[in-house]
């Protein structure tokens, strides 16, 4: 059995890992990574394997650092099934053909640019069609359900608390009469979150794939993020500015809404207007309705009633449309606008940012890991001048930052998680983590008597015998 690390080692996004066992080829995830754009084109572009010899995907959750590759994976050659919660099943077809609608967006945008430079046009990294054609290779199934993707390998889906439909993996694997239980975390999410159920812990695993996205650092109470983003609203609207949020169209862009109107409701805030920019998002509220099965029961009998706030809120407006999206650029009274990406790479926010960072009554509120050298992490950085779209802006506006929002679990449930598997574990590997949150997890973990830690490289391979 062997292990290949492709994507998400030294670094938090493209999520993909190749396991090879019994003369078959299982892919764990297959995400975009997301970075300097210079980079990220070519990397996406070309796998390290043959797509046309992989047997089966599992896709652990939605979220397109995890999924947003697979279009290209199908495009060249990939023919399998990809396995996935019902939740991710429905949740995934929509947001990689979110993703190949921004593709070909931002490569006609940026083409006008080229062409006044004379530059010769880019290519979109693949189109709607391509991701379209993708959402009939799902395979949904149910939590703890057990399923076999290649032979000699029994798979289950256990919730991992991250967003809706996502999935912590366990394979069981009998390779030459040999058994082994191989845990994939996938992205872990955190306790006592709204309209998730909590994250299921691992157990009895030979190995792990771990996730160390905040090795370094536990997260504050979701209470005390409420109160820093509240803030945050208060001051903005004072000076009659914009707030301008980069989410992820579905999981955050949610659990923002739910706040605002706590808010509002309690007179914490003046009622202003709330658009969230994303067509992804106004299809995502019907997945919250058919999906009941991923929220704890509170979430359930709200969502019944169609009465959610994150579903239903009486100042929210959900944007659909190209020109009603650039019609929010000349409106100048007090508004939240919340966007995807949540790394501010992609879509509409983009063009929001563009278009307010120069007011400094704005600000720019930043709810979410940034991988480096992102727009996203540019801003969270506070650099006084930005690159968007090919031409620099100076920043005037504000820039807040809001940790404790984070749907990744923190140091420490982290470490509980590893915990877990401490009785029977022989060997982890994190991923999906920068070198310095991983060696900090690795450093804590190895204080609980773990010693078994490895950090891999990028396209590294380990052999398990």
């Amino acid at each position: 059995m062997r292990i290949n690390f492709h994507g998400a080692a030294h670094t938090v996004t493209g999520s993909q890992h190749l396991i090879e066992v019994n003369g078959s080829k299982l892919l764990l995830d297959c995400g975009l990574y997301q970075g300097r754009r210079a980079d990220t084109y070519a990397r996406n572009l070309n796998f390290h394997y043959s797509p046309r010899d992989v047997d089966a995907v599992i896709l652990s959750h939605a979220h397109i650092d995890h999924s947003g590759n697979l279009p290209n994976l199908v495009k060249q050659g990939y023919e399998g099934n990809i396995f996935a919660t019902h939740a991710t099943a429905d949740l995934a077809s929509l947001m990689i053909a979110d993703s190949g609608h921004i593709q070909e967006a931002d490569a006609k945008f940026v083409n006008k640019k080229r062409a006044q430079r004379h530059e010769p046009p880019i290519e979109p990294l693949y189109t709607k069609e391509d991701a379209e054609n993708v959402a009939s290779m799902f395979a949904g199934m149910d939590y703890e359900e057990a399923f076999e993707p290649i032979p000699g390998v029994v798979a289950r889906f256990y919730d991992a608390g991250h967003i809706i439909g996502s999935a912590g993996i366990s394979l069981e694997i009998e390779e030459k009469g040999k058994k082994i239980r191989l845990w994939f975390s996938g992205d872990i999410g955190r306790y006592n979150l709204p309209l998730l159920r909590d994250p299921v812990l691992p157990s009895a695993a030979d190995y792990m794939i771990m996730e160390s996205t905040y090795g370094d650092k536990s997260h504050s109470n979701p209470e005390l993020a409420f109160t820093e983003f509240r803030a945050v609203v208060k001051r903005t609207v004072e000076r009659g500015g914009k707030l301008i949020v980069p989410a992820f169209a579905v999981g955050r862009t949610q659990e923002l809404v739910y706040d605002l109107n706590q808010m509002m409701h309690n007179g914490d805030v003046p009622p202003i207007p709330v658009y969230v920019d994303s067509p992804l998002a106004v299809n995502a509220t019907q997945i919250f309705r058919d999906h009941l099965e991923c929220f704890d029961e509170e979430t359930r009998q709200f969502v019944l009633k169609a009465s959610h706030p994150a579903l239903d809120f009486k100042m929210l407006t959900y944007v659909r449309s190209v020109d009603e999206s650039k019609a929010l650029n000349d409106r100048k009274e007090p508004m939240v606008i919340i966007a995807a990406s949540g790394m501010a790479e992609t879509g509409r926010i983009v063009h929001h940012i563009r278009n307010n960072i120069g007011d400094p009554k704005n600000t720019i509120c930043i709810v979410s890991w940034q991988a480096p050298d992102t727009l996203g992490r540019r801003l969270a950085d506070r650099e006084s001048q930005v690159r968007i779209f090919g031409e620099f802006f100076k920043r005037k506006c504000d820039v807040a930052t809001i940790g404790g929002l984070s749907g990744h679990a923190g140091q420490d449930l982290l470490v509980k998680y590893a915990i877990g598997v401490k009785e029977t574990v022989k060997q982890i590997y994190l991923v999906h983590g920068e070198e310095k949150q991983a060696m900090t997890l690795k450093m804590m973990l190895q204080e609980q008597k773990m010693d078994q830690i490895h950090y891999p490289d990028l396209h590294e391979s380990v052999d398990i015998n």
